[in-house]
């Protein structure tokens, strides 16, 4: 994950400072609880189900109200620590004396995005007239989430952790004038025309100039609808918490936490040993091991930045040592994480799931043939490279005894994917229910088989969850006004009456298909790119005839692709930060990699039978 980095201010008030880290410890702790009770209820529901007989109309509410609480105060914890999505380019590009400058302008469109928030969130919440059907709660407290989230954002902005400062003032002073300028001056400078061409151009251009994707979009949206009047405004607030009341989302940080408890819980390593004592004496063998550790991850996490992150800092170092080179055991890691979103429980096909009203169960059980070629392909390489590059056998062949040892120390951990994925196909819970339950499986793992779980582990790997979870769930808010102002505008319409031609030759539509969405990962993060586009491409192939679920694994292929090239590609920065290795070399060492895994997606795409099989037998 690419993230901002933007110089502190000098002058700050202790007392100011002390104040603020008080308030900034207890939103953390307040998001954790709320993000926490999300998955206990969750489990709740599962329990009363088949324990006691009895469903309970009131524990999905809950959990949804909890969980876009979590998002919007999230989103102010990420602005105070910057950790939102960015791409990570412009800063370093413009030399060391406009860093600074560059600084404040990503802080100031951040404080304007916010202003829009505070203001017109404030102004849905007021309208709310309705309230919840099974809590009967006014839904005047859920829409407050979005202002309340912004008004911290700002805080943080003005140097709530630090005091407040006169560099923090200035910027949020700046976003509010900014604010005001849009409001009065559109009219007059674009009128109601154009909508969708200011949509794109302010939302792309500022994601280019490095300001948060989430906050980007945001704002691309608000400056579409700037000389509409208040009505058209609050559809941006509007839009981005509504497209959270979605109990399928809650499965990306119900997953994240159970692959953060797992890490800190030992299971990692367990896996990695497993993985060693198997593959470990092949040529190449710690990169074969990279592989098969990422294969057996993916089969827990789901997500591909945890993935990277985790396998990157317990394998990079040990490869350097075994005589690999650094970048090459990056780019590895990077490619190999990829799985994380080919194989179940995949956040990504979760998200697709959700937006394409696709059977999560099918999508899971369809990627298991092509998430497995696509590991044999990466492995392959590794053997190639390693022969060209005469990197040897790295540990001696493993005992059967050995092997079976790594077998059971790894088992519990292994247990995981089939509960998993076996609990959602013969529809003993849900794909959100089972990441709750993944969580209490890592619980139990970690605190009653491994006993390696401390309370500050524990706590530890809660707000790491809460951070990754949040980075990437407040990007799907901030893409719903955004694709709402597309589809408003008919641009989806338009792509479609482009593509309507090739309707009559699937091939060539599939084919066109896949060159934009490559195109487009080279520019987008996935979830936000799979936001937007998903609305306007499943009419598309489902009126060519082209089986949704087949469709959803091809397009997920696709952008996770993208994460791997430039300019985002933001598993390369995330394994290069880790791995302490120069991205450019990380990139340039990443694409025989990416390129057999377009191989693989190419053909996924024209032998559908590789999804269409096991879905006949095993899926729903």
């Amino acid at each position: 994950m690419t993230t901002i980095i933007t110089p502190r201010p000098i002058l700050s008030s202790p007392g100011a400072a002390d104040l603020g880290r008080l308030v900034d410890r207890a939103l953390e702790w307040l998001c954790i609880g709320l993000l926490t009770m999300s998955a206990a209820v969750a489990v709740l529901q599962v329990f009363c189900r088949y324990v006691l007989n009895a469903s309970l109309s009131w524990p999905e509410e809950v959990a949804l109200w909890s969980f876009i609480w979590t998002v919007f105060l999230g989103m102010a914890l990420a602005v105070g620590r910057h950790t939102h999505i960015a791409i990570d380019l412009v800063s370093k590009l413009l030399p060391q004396r406009y860093t600074g400058h560059h600084a404040l302008f990503v802080e100031t469109m951040v404080a304007a995005t916010s202003v829009v928030l505070l203001v017109h969130g404030l102004d849905i919440a007021s309208r709310a007239s309705y309230a919840s059907p099974a809590m009967q709660w006014s839904y005047t407290y859920l829409y407050m989430a979005v202002p309340t989230g912004a008004l911290f954002s700002l805080l943080y902005i003005a140097g709530l952790r630090d005091g407040f400062t006169r560099r923090g003032l200035a910027a949020v002073a700046a976003g509010a004038a900014l604010y005001a300028a849009m409001r009065l001056g559109a009219p007059y400078l674009y009128g109601g025309g154009g909508t969708a061409i200011i949509l794109m151009a302010v939302g792309f251009g500022l994601i280019l100039l490095q300001v948060p994707v989430a906050f980007a979009l945001a704002f691309g949206a608000f400056a579409a609808f700037a000389p509409q009047g208040e009505l058209m405004l609050i559809t941006v607030p509007q839009n981005m918490t509504t497209s959270l009341n979605s109990f399928t989302l809650l499965a990306i940080p119900f997953f994240i936490l159970a692959a953060a408890v797992m890490n800190v819980a030992g299971i990692t390593a367990k896996l990695v040993e497993f993985a060693t004592r198997l593959v470990g004496h092949l040529r190449g063998g710690l990169g074969q091991v990279n592989v098969l550790t990422n294969t057996l991850m993916a089969g827990v996490s789901g997500s591909s930045s945890a993935d990277a992150a985790a396998i990157a800092k317990a394998l990079v170092p040990e490869m350097e040592r075994r005589g690999y080179d650094r970048a090459f055991s990056c780019a590895l890691t990077s490619a190999s994480s990829v799985l994380a979103n080919f194989i179940p429980p995949s956040l990504g096909l979760i998200i697709y799931g959700a937006l394409a009203q696709a059977s999560v169960g099918a999508l899971f059980v369809g990627t298991l043939v092509p998430g497995l070629l696509a590991a044999a392909a990466l492995s392959t390489l590794v053997y190639v490279t390693a022969r060209r590059r005469g990197y040897g056998k790295d540990t001696p062949r493993a005992s059967r005894a050995e092997r079976l040892n790594a077998l059971w120390q790894a088992g519990p951990a292994l247990v995981l994917p089939l509960v998993i994925v076996g609990g959602i196909r013969l529809g003993v819970f849900t794909a959100t229910e089972a990441g709750a339950i993944a969580v209490v499986y890592a619980l139990f793992c970690g605190l009653v088989i491994y006993r390696r779980m401390s309370g500050i582990a524990l706590l530890t790997a809660a707000r790491e969850s809460l951070f990754d979870a949040v980075a990437v769930v407040v990007i799907i808010a901030a893409a719903a006004p955004f694709a709402w102002v597309l589809t408003v505008e008919q641009v989806p319409q338009t792509i479609a009456a482009g593509l309507s031609t090739l309707i009559g030759t699937p091939a060539l539509l599939l084919l066109s298909i896949n060159v934009f969405l490559l195109f487009v990962g080279l520019f987008i993060e996935m979830t936000a790119a799979m936001v937007i586009l998903v609305p306007i491409l499943v009419p598309i192939v489902k009126a060519a005839g082209i089986d949704v679920v087949h469709f959803g694994i091809v397009l997920v292929m696709n952008l996770v692709i993208g994460a791997l090239t430039p300019p985002m590609g933001m598993l390369v920065f995330t394994t290069a930060r880790v791995g302490q290795a120069n991205v450019a070399d990380v990139f340039r060492a990443v694409m025989p990699f990416a390129l057999g895994l377009v191989a693989v997606l190419t053909l996924v795409t024209y032998v559908p039978a590789l999804v269409q099989i096991p879905v006949r037998y095993l899926g729903p």
